[in-house]
């Protein structure tokens, strides 16, 4: 097969890695990569939203499948462009997008289905979200939601009416997200336990992959901002068989039947970003894509190829495919830019790449890195994520964090309690 990944952070890097072990793949292509990816895959630098460029680029190398890695891409209509070349597209089409693309329409859509998720209105009017946000029908703390793309930072949860403003101010006023501001979700803060759960579908069979935990909060004990996703750490016990059960049934079944009778069918990667609450599970959020850093602790944690599983996705075959994942834990924690989320500089030399990945159970996989000369520096607020796989989540935590201890940039940050709260108590962490 002759592969092409689209994207150029870490779910990306992570994906050519576990196709690169593949021996039905003949060639591997990246647009645009990055500096990491292009030890593994030859990158061409064409950017996503040119589908010019990369309908040639798919014809000239005669691309066997595409890989849509990022959310955007796919919101822009990627897929449906390519498919209609007649290329096979591991990613769902533009309306099936919705679900990440626009807070409301997903919100609406659990509403119309019975799919459970928070109390929530919807705002076009920064004045009448004000007004809300100041009356008696408030419940503090509260979510503020921008309706479209940002990058996972357009997700603001507010302690008091003061910061609940604000968050409107900076997403519907300022529009610091631009039109992802247009309108906003306004929604009951869920209180619970997080967990991340991804499947791979091809419109009518659904093939669960591991469950994973994300870490969002830039620093130690979910402190500060919100981030893009500062680690995570993937185990068999975060949902246990029984929920797990619960959640195919309830949340992914309905959306998979939902979307296919609202006419626009789902075939890719769906993410449910789920609150394990006293209530059940209830949906935060859906990805329509693999997540960043989860597809950074799930693909090492798959033992069988990732090549065939995506084929049969693409042709419809997935309920005679099975696939096989390792029983034990695997952690991924993100070394940051100096001031990520916020500004930050780029261009510091990197060291200890090398050193890191000596441990055959740990990979580094680069995110916002470039290569200058024979050095590899810093490209971006996410730079690294550093996994490892081992037998349980100490084990894994340990190697983790022994490589990243190997590496250094200026300026260089990192969360240091990514997997702790699986130590104490997977099911209530």
């Amino acid at each position: 097969m002759r592969i092409l990944v689209i994207g150029s952070g870490g779910r990306e890097h992570t994906l050519i890695w576990k196709l690169r072990q593949s021996p039905r793949v003949r060639a591997l292509f990246c647009a645009p990569g990055n500096a990491g990816i292009s030890r593994s895959a030859r990158c061409a630098p064409i950017q996503p939203d040119d589908f010019a460029a990369m309908s040639d680029f798919v014809r000239k190398e005669r691309i066997d499948l595409v890989i849509v890695g990022p959310e955007a891409p796919l919101a822009i209509g990627l897929a449906d462009h390519l498919k209609g070349l007649g290329v096979s597209v591991l990613g769902p089409m533009r309306n099936a997008a919705r679900l990440e693309s626009s807070k409301v329409f997903a919100k609406d859509f659990m509403a119309r289905h019975g799919i459970p998720t928070a109390d929530y209105a919807v705002y076009q009017d920064s004045k009448k979200a004000f007004a809300f946000l100041d009356s008696s029908e408030a419940r503090y703390p509260i979510v503020v939601k921008a309706d479209g793309l940002a990058a996972g930072k357009g997700v603001v949860v507010a302690r008091t009416a003061a910061e609940a403003r604000t968050a409107v101010q900076r997403i519907m006023v300022d529009r610091e997200f631009g039109s992802a501001g247009d309108r906003i979700v306004i929604e009951e803060c869920l209180q619970g336990i997080e967990a991340s759960y991804i499947v791979f579908t091809d419109g009518e069979t659904i093939l669960p992959a591991v469950a994973a935990r994300d870490h969002k909060a830039v620093y130690d004990n979910d402190a500060g901002p919100n981030t893009g996703g500062m680690g995570a750490y993937s185990t068999d016990d975060i949902l246990g068989p029984e929920l797990e059960q619960g959640v195919v049934e309830k949340v992914i079944r309905p959306v998979i039947d939902g979307m296919r009778e609202e006419g626009s069918p789902f075939q890719g990667i769906l993410y449910a970003g789920l609150m394990l609450t006293s209530r059940g599970p209830l949906v935060l959020e859906f990805n329509v894509r693999m997540g960043d850093p989860e597809c950074q602790v799930i693909l090492p944690r798959l033992e069988s190829d990732l090549s065939e599983l995506c084929e049969a996705l693409c042709q419809g075959r997935l309920k005679n495919h099975r696939a096989v994942w390792n029983r034990g834990a695997a952690v991924c924690v993100v070394l940051a830019s100096g001031g990520y989320p916020g500004s930050y500089s780029g261009g510091k030399v990197i060291s200890g790449l090398e050193m890191a990945e000596e441990d055959r159970g740990v990979a580094v996989f680069h995110a916002g890195t470039r290569q200058d000369g024979e050095k590899f520096v810093t490209d971006g607020g996410r730079v690294l994520g550093v996994t490892a796989v081992n037998q349980d989540l100490a084990s894994a935590m340990m190697l983790a964090y022994e490589a990243v201890n190997k590496i250094h940039f200026e300026g260089m940050h990192y969360r240091r309690d990514i997997g702790a709260k699986g130590l104490k108590s997977p099911a209530h962490a």
